[in-house]
């Protein structure tokens, strides 16, 4: 007996999630993805094996949109698999993600041509035309490692070596095999909707979002993101930590103390750079820091202000949070919330007032932000900026033309920071940079805010929501990108946050989320913070640093 939506069905025994869910397919406008029988969820393919009550997610849902991203880069490879052979396959690397495309490098194994795309793309079609199934089997962890050695896949052997349980799943398709960090569809007829277009030195596999599930827009290229994440990439194959196994192996080998000093070095070195760029160029007043969430700007800015006065300035940092309007006056949202992360909810012409005075040589007073009465007030010194003098400002609309309308470019210098996670679980897993500054809010979150994970899973979304609207689309603006990801931090961060999330209670929309990050982190091995430099961007989010953050 199924109970669903509070409708009793009686199905025989052996029938499968997926044979429910074509039979309630037709009141859902998106495809099924997965189900969950009394709140676990199963993939489609498994089968009914008690009473139970079932829901179901679409594509539409987060862990929806993430099966059909899995099993559609699943889906490539098997297709490169059967086009170009199993040495290609093996040499593939899923990059990073820019906007909905998965940047896939063969490592020069085939040449990156629209010929190849083509031939790549018309075999993922014959495969869902023949409704090629994803098969599971568990393997125990001697037997799966064999395996991946014969198939030439060492990253996947190495990072089997860290498990701590007795079994590991692999997925075949009709002679391929493969390992994913989730859950996957039945079979390749799901995956309808997708492109493969050649683009630098790989391909991209474009997929819909989750917003519209079954349309996939034409690449929007982002130049400056792409250099950014290959030279991220570029850095982590140099000193031999591209996915957790190498991690796992410095660490366990007991050099992980000066891996965390070089990954800093390295970082001290790139906001050297920045504020070189910046003197530079000359005449510069309005240093402008943007980025999402959890990406580290305010030790940024602490950081690179310290490199601008070895560069012979004065920096003073401004945060745009201070020129929000009264709580009153704050826009609201669909649900009738205050909405903070609107550009509304500054006032613009207040600050582009202020700053132009002080590019005018005049003292000003610069509000402060009560954000307990919701109020601003100016009861702070006058400002004045001399000859060496310079303003570092810092807020999320800081790249938005629309800010600073009123004032010169030729006197702003733009800076976007992010946490670009260029570590990979494997070759075929990427690491979401959106997971590692989760990770790190969590931390935050409960250290400074008192925050529960709950808490936090439970407003990432709108958080998310918030940087695709007032972020993400004026990244390109930006005439430098700062890469925060440090390639030991999550090894770290696992002693702070796997507390938290098994807190998250089973009954709560938010264990889902919280489970999911478990087992991710369940690959790492965790470290002490004891080497973490008191200067380090890390410091931000699990206390102890220098700066007062």
């Amino acid at each position: 007996t199924v109970k669903i939506n509070g409708e009793e069905r009686q199905y025989p025994q052996g029938a499968t999630y997926e044979d429910v869910a074509n039979d309630y397919q037709k009141e859902y406008d998106n495809l099924i993805a997965l189900a969950a029988r009394d709140g676990k969820i199963r993939e489609l393919f498994k089968k009914l094996t008690r009473d139970c009550e079932i829901t179901f997610f679409t594509l539409k849902d987060d862990v929806g949109n993430k099966t059909y991203v899995r099993s559609a880069t699943m889906l490539f490879l098997k297709a490169v698999f059967d086009v170009f052979g199993r040495e290609t396959v093996q040499n593939c690397r899923v990059e990073f993600a820019i906007g909905n495309g998965s940047y896939i490098s063969p490592k020069g194994k085939i040449n990156a041509t629209e010929e190849n795309a083509a031939k790549i793309r018309n075999r993922m079609r014959e495969l869902v035309e023949a409704k090629t199934p994803f098969l599971k089997k568990s393997y125990s962890l001697d037997n799966a490692m064999e395996l991946f050695r014969r198939e030439g896949m060492k990253d996947k052997e190495k990072l089997f070596r860290y498990r701590r349980g007795s079994f590991v799943n692999i997925y075949e398709m009709d002679g391929y095999y493969d390992y994913y960090y989730g859950y996957m569809l039945p079979n390749a007829g799901y995956v309808k909707w997708f492109d493969v277009i050649a683009y630098e030195d790989g391909f991209m596999l474009l997929l819909p979002d989750k917003k519209n599930p079954t349309h996939v827009k034409p690449f929007q290229e982002r130049k400056l993101l792409f250099r950014t994440l290959k030279e991220s990439e570029e850095w982590g194959k140099e000193i031999g930590i591209e996915t957790v196994g190498d991690l796992n192996d410095q660490i366990c080998r007991g050099s992980l103390s000066e891996l965390i000093l070089v990954q800093e070095a390295q970082q001290e070195r790139k906001i050297g750079e920045i504020a070189k760029s910046i003197v530079d160029r000359g005449g510069v007043k309005f240093v402008m820091i943007a980025g999402p969430s959890s990406s580290g700007k305010t030790t940024f800015s602490h950081r690179l202000s310290i490199q601008l006065r070895v560069n012979g300035l004065h920096p003073h940092p401004i945060s745009v949070d201070n020129y929000f309007v009264d709580r009153e006056k704050t826009p609201k949202d669909e649900d009738g919330n205050y909405n903070f992360e609107c550009i509304e909810a500054i006032d613009v012409e207040k600050f582009n007032e202020d700053m132009s005075n002080l590019l005018a040589g005049e003292e000003v007073y610069l509000p402060v932000f009560d954000f307990k009465t919701g109020k601003r007030n100016f009861e702070t010194r006058p400002k004045k900026l001399g000859e060496n003098d310079i303003l570092v400002i810092e807020g999320i609309h800081c790249l938005n033309p629309k800010l600073t309308e009123q004032l010169c470019d030729d006197r702003k210098f733009r800076i976007y920071i992010s946490a670009l996670t260029q570590l990979n679980i494997d070759e075929h897993n990427r690491i979401p940079s959106t997971d590692g500054r989760l990770i790190r809010r969590l931390v935050r979150d409960a250290r400074t805010r008192g925050a529960s994970a709950t808490k936090t899973i439970s407003m990432w979304p709108s958080v998310r929501r918030g940087e695709e609207k007032n972020i993400f689309p004026y990244q390109e603006y930006a005439d430098v990108m700062f890469n925060s990801s440090l390639i030991y931090e999550l090894a770290v961060l696992k002693q702070y946050v796997e507390p938290l999330l098994l807190g998250v209670s089973k009954d709560s929309p938010e264990y889902v989320e919280a489970k999911r990050l478990l087992k991710f982190l369940d690959y790492f091995v965790g470290i002490g913070n004891d080497n973490v430099p008191t200067n380090s961007l890390l410091r931000e989010f699990i206390g102890g640093g220098c700066f007062h953050v």
